[in-house]
């Protein structure tokens, strides 16, 4: 079995955007979009987990790796982790939990990813990218990581705080807040770990579940990339995404 492990959790029941995974975006399903950049990625066996039966037929008749899990998770990684526990039967060294809703991610920084995982100097790794104005301070369907310290290409700095928005009134240090990536690379270890533990206070009021990880005194280390992702939240965000894709082509 390969050491490495992308699993993308997915499915049909997010509120702000209901059926996501199936959005057509150049016409093709948009877990699919995500199932493909992981796969040119190369980096280790490439799963979906799901509890919706119409995403394990998608991705089959794809040609691709999906598995049925539980349907009461509380969150995707608890999806994951089912997925690494039962299915992988715990081998792999290295598990990355990627979210299924960025289709023009770029397979090479999944890789990039990796490598630095694999130099063992902290329990998970995520990336991030510049903000792309000071509005995204208030935005709270963006994701902000505050880190220790500037990041520059190549670099991997620890992670302070994640938060959605930031009030109007408080001043964080700009040029040390960055778009958060939904991507996570997890150490074995690292991941029987974070879902034996209970979910913490700032996780459930900011809905974000990588505060459960630093509540508990896991490390969590920062990426950079010069790309953004979109992550696709809102018809807003599913319009945006496919004048961009489509502006690509």
């Amino acid at each position: 079995m390969n050491k490495t492990a992308i699993i993308i959790p997915s499915r049909l029941g997010a509120q702000r955007l209901p059926n996501k995974p199936l959005k057509l975006i150049k016409n093709k399903e948009m877990i699919l979009h995500v199932y493909e950049a992981a796969k040119q990625s190369n980096v280790g066996d490439v799963l979906i987990a799901t509890p919706d039966q119409q995403i394990v037929n998608l991705i089959k008749n794809f040609g691709g790796t999906a598995i049925l899990t539980a349907s009461n998770h509380e969150t995707g990684t608890d999806r994951v982790f089912e997925v690494f526990e039962k299915t992988l039967k715990s081998k792999p060294n290295f598990i990355i939990n990627l979210q299924g809703d960025m289709p023009n991610l770029e397979p090479e920084v999944i890789k990039n990813l990796i490598d630095y995982m694999s130099l063992g100097k902290c329990d998970i790794g995520t990336l991030a990218s510049e903000l792309s104005s000071p509005s995204e301070l208030e935005d709270p369907n963006i994701v902000k990581v505050l880190v220790k310290e500037k990041i520059r290409p190549g670099m991997f700095i620890e992670a302070l705080d994640f938060v959605r928005n930031y009030p109007p009134d408080s001043k964080p240090d700009s040029k040390k807040v960055y778009h958060h990536i939904g991507i996570y690379g997890f150490t074995n270890k690292a991941l029987v770990k974070f879902v034996s533990l209970k979910r913490s206070k700032l996780e459930l009021e900011r809905k974000l579940e990588q505060l459960r990880a630093m509540e508990n005194k896991m490390s969590i280390h920062v990426g950079y990339i010069n790309s953004c992702p979109l992550s696709i939240d809102t018809e807003q965000d599913l319009i945006k995404i496919k004048n961009l894709m489509e502006k690509n082509d």
